[in-house]
């Protein structure tokens, strides 16, 4: 149950952390975290709204060593991705690493999908579409990843 809390009061600070994240720190299972997390919603009527990508992009860069100025990309392509519709129902996660691998392009920085994807805990196929989906708004070029 205290990693359930944990994890409402991360949702609730607006502190990007997943369910995996806390359960490897609480070696409890993430599908009981999941379960006590849903409870402790329902019967402390606790509405917590959705992750924004944004969120994650600040760890996602310090991780990777980037400069401050791929943050600022990141967060003016998730604007412009969530004007286009683009964000509704997609992970979180997996935008906020599409969106650090193209601006770290943009600025010089060259990372890896697969870097990308390891640090901010999502598939390389997972940064690979969302980037093919930033591509068609930005008019990059979609096979070159």
């Amino acid at each position: 149950m205290i990693a359930a809390a944990v994890y409402v009061a991360c949702r609730e600070l607006k502190v990007p952390r997943s369910l995996d994240e806390v359960s490897r720190h609480t070696r409890i299972g993430r599908k009981d975290i999941a379960r006590c997390y849903r409870l402790l919603l329902r019967e402390l009527d606790i509405k917590v709204g959705t992750t924004d990508p944004i969120d994650y992009v600040p760890r996602i860069v310090h991780a990777l060593g980037l400069p401050g100025t791929v943050v600022k990309r990141a967060v003016e392509l998730l604007n412009v991705a969530r004007e286009h519709g683009v964000t509704g129902g997609k992970d979180p996660a997996g935008l906020a690493a599409a969106a650090v691998y193209v601006a770290a392009l943009e600025v010089g920085e060259k990372r890896t999908q697969k870097e990308v994807a390891h640090v901010a805990g999502v598939t390389e196929v997972t940064v690979r579409n969302r980037y093919k989906e930033l591509a068609k708004i930005f008019g990059l070029d979609a096979n070159a990843v």
